[in-house]
């Protein structure tokens, strides 16, 4: 009987590398390379067992939990199985450059020294040559990276926000289709970075590794060598489509004054997500929510509509509707983020909402289904719009659609208040007046009746005469 691969262990082995299962493919052209490397991947398979089985048993099962499929089985490979064979492929690659004592926040808060090598961003810590599991990115995964600004901080620090495939959107496996959904149960998804940087320059023998030299022409700050590192190491590592993406206050600024630094137009706004207070960003390519976890992410090519609820006074609630996943057949998700100060709602709606052209469907009766309903909603918008301005001339009155709408609102209130004062007691009301309309109609009969009596004597008098 001929010898065969293992494909199942080299599979789970190599999982994160298609490459070199593909190599091993092509090369095992002999029994006897075929047993080399069903011994290689065995060893290998056997190791990564050995690793898990050391770990306490609370983090064990914690694991476990995480990873069980909908059955409860959990996947051999799967979990700190998976983040180890990441650290250990991270840690046979060379070290190219090396930023020490960086803090991070997401998906640890600690501090770390952060590692570039050709194929891998980790984090490790101070003195250990080992990749902290979890903290290993593989800079072909990731999507997007930002440049923001901290707030509510008197010195000025930035954070650096790297977004891996699948770890910003908050979509459901119902909405995902289900190679999917098993890939998901079969490996470790990778949770956001989130690592901060003061405004001063890095200290002497922070930066090390043999691409130190050519940091040195951009390392006057912790930023400008930064940008200079993801950026090189995105492009040579063939990740030409994920751009480093900084706030703009042309794009976008609140009008409220920063406490801390007035003077410092802020490109944030605050919001709850659910009972979770945060920021929202609204950045070139989409709408970021941080910096606490889960973080989000709303891209401006996945979003459907923006509309406003909950106008009070002095707050308003903003959603997001996005679109369905491929395959789906639902409609897509709707995000709120609650609690935004009214003043900035002409910001968010004309700065950003329109000039992206998303749509507003404030005052749209239909937002769900959007697949089905979408276009629907639309043209009723568009119809109640061309309704309004003919009647009243509304859609010319220079109110913006949050001042229309709380007009609208206002307006509906009192139509209840007085439908409530039309049916107050109506039927005392209308015996007195039924009472009084039957009072002078019975006097104008009298009336008349009297006229009637009056003519007939005189018609019997003349009757008289003429005898």
């Amino acid at each position: 009987m001929a010898a065969k691969l293992d494909s199942q262990t080299l599979g789970l082995v190599f999982q994160s590398r298609p490459d070199i299962l593909k190599g091993i493919q092509e090369a095992a052209d002999s029994p006897a390379r075929i047993d080399l490397f069903n011994n290689i991947a065995s060893f290998v398979y056997e190791r990564i067992a050995d690793n898990t089985s050391e770990e306490p048993a609370t983090k064990r099962r914690r694991v476990e939990a995480q990873t069980s499929g909908s059955n409860g089985a959990a996947h051999p490979i799967a979990g700190s199985q998976a983040a180890v064979l990441g650290a250990d492929a991270a840690a046979a690659e060379p070290v190219l450059l090396e930023i020490k004592d960086i803090s991070v926040s997401v998906p640890q808060r600690k501090k770390y020294d952060l590692c570039f090598t050709k194929n891998f961003l980790y984090a490790r810590a101070s003195g250990s040559p080992v990749p902290v599991q979890g903290i290993v990115y593989p800079w072909k995964d990731i999507e997007h990276a930002f440049y923001l600004p901290v707030p509510d901080k008197s010195q000025v620090q930035h954070n650096y926000v790297l977004l891996p495939r699948n770890s910003y959107l908050p979509t459901t496996k119902s909405q995902q289709p289900a190679d999917q959904q098993t890939q998901q149960q079969t490996t470790a998804p990778l949770e956001p970075l989130v690592f901060t940087i003061p405004s001063t320059a890095p200290k002497p023998g922070t930066i090390t590794g043999p691409s130190a030299a050519a940091a040195a022409p951009v390392s006057d700050s912790y930023a400008t060598l930064f940008h200079w590192a993801l950026t090189t190491s995105l492009h040579a590592a063939g990740n030409h489509a994920c751009e480093l993406v900084s706030s703009d206050p042309k794009v976008f600024h609140s009008v409220a004054r920063q406490a801390y630094r007035p003077q410092e137009k802020a490109v944030h706004v605050k919001a709850f997500r659910g009972s979770k207070d945060g920021f929202l960003f609204f950045l070139p390519t989409g709408i970021l929510w941080g910096f606490k976890k889960p973080l989000l992410f709303l891209p401006l090519d996945k979003i459907v509509a923006v509309s406003y609820t909950s106008v009070l006074q002095r707050t308003f609630n903003i959603v997001v509707e996005l679109e369905g996943g491929e395959g789906s057949e639902e409609g897509g998700q709707e995000i709120e983020f609650s609690m935004l100060d009214q003043e900035d709602y002409a910001g968010i709606d004309q700065s950003y909402v329109r000039r992206h052209g998303l749509a507003d469907r404030s005052m749209a009766e239909q937002r769900k289904a959007k697949k089905q309903l979408a276009e629907n909603a639309k043209r009723a918008a568009a119809n109640g719009e061309e309704g309004e301005g003919g009647e009243g001339g509304e859609a010319d009155d220079g109110l913006t659609e949050l001042e229309r709408a709380q007009k609208e609102e206002e307006q509906r209130l009192q139509d209840e208040e007085d439908e409530e004062e039309e049916d107050y007691d109506p039927g005392s009301e209308g015996e007195s007046e039924g009472s009084g309309s039957s009072s002078e109609e019975e006097e104008e009969e009298d009336g008349e009746g009297e006229g009637d009596e009056d003519d007939d004597e005189d018609m019997g008098e003349g009757l008289e005469g003429e005898e």
